[in-house]
């Protein structure tokens, strides 16, 4: 499977990149997963993928939406070769996916959620070099947090391949970020250990060097990948950096609290079944 360095190049008035994100779009609309959308597209082509995905996303923001940042998928390089792909990918987030610390986020309002601890960084300044430094991005970031990402698919049974997962704006579902604001200076990102637990019994651990070998390699390849596509960190924006362990399923009900050293603590909470809530 071949990669692009500028993902966005197949036209959304394309009728395969058009019928994908209808399919994705009312799966997201009904809350039915639906089947895969590599069927709809050229095998392997991640152009048209991203180009599902800003189809999509023009959508949502017709709707209302804003987007209050970006997340950086695919960092580990055993998940990467289990996809067939040599390139993390990412994904836009949006405002009405933002769940506070510890708030209950309805069963259903993602898709076949799973959970995974992140760094997140919050920026002061734009990143707008062609090719930026981890210098760049240690001066532009304001301060990080911990951070839970509740990952869906809107894809049935996760039958995805890197297309879809793409396609599917890296299947993102909602984000909860703690609220202690830490500064760089005082962490050490790459040797940060984690554990996610769900009622005090670990359920996945890891450190910052599963994530592209640290947080801010995974911040520096989205800087450089937005300015290609003409649209760069901004001020403000939320940059979730990617994994620090493997993903755990979640059920209904569930508590699940991520404990990232030098960061603190963050907890996802899952409403039970039968809760209302718009799948995303």
């Amino acid at each position: 499977m071949t990669t692009s360095q500028n993902p966005v190049t197949t036209t959304p008035a394309d009728p395969a990149v058009t019928a994908a994100a209808e399919r994705l779009g009312l799966a997201r609309r009904t809350g039915v997963p639906c089947d895969p959308v590599r069927d709809l597209l050229p095998p392997g082509d991640l152009d048209a993928a991203y180009a599902v995905q800003s189809l999509l996303t023009e959508r949502r923001l017709a709707e209302g939406r804003r987007i209050t940042g970006w997340k950086v998928g695919l960092t580990s390089l055993a998940v990467q070769r289990q996809l067939g792909v040599d390139t993390p990918d990412f994904g836009a987030l949006f405002d009405d996916t933002a769940v506070p610390d510890g708030a209950e986020l309805p069963w259903g309002a993602v898709l076949q959620p799973k959970a995974e601890a992140e760094v997140a960084l919050v920026l002061e300044h734009d990143l707008r070099h062609e090719r930026h430094t981890v210098a760049d991005v240690i001066r532009a970031t304001a301060f990080a947090l911990p951070a839970v990402e509740v990952v869906g698919s809107r894809i049935r049974d996760w039958d995805i391949t890197a297309v879809d997962t793409v396609a599917d704006n890296a299947s993102s579902g909602a984000y909860v970020l703690g609220t202690r604001p830490v500064l760089l200076r005082e962490l050490d990102l790459r040797t940060a250990g984690m554990v996610l637990e769900r009622r005090g019994e670990p359920v996945s651990t890891g450190a910052g060097v599963a994530c592209l070998g640290n947080p801010l390699h995974a911040a520096v390849w989205l800087a450089d990948t937005l300015v290609r596509l003409g649209r760069p960190l901004r001020a403000g924006d939320t940059v979730l950096t990617g994994a620090l362990g493997p993903m755990t399923a979640v059920a209904p009900g569930d508590v699940l609290e991520a404990r990232i050293d030098g960061l603190g603590s963050v907890r996802a909470a899952f409403g039970r079944a039968g809760t209302e809530g718009e799948a995303r």
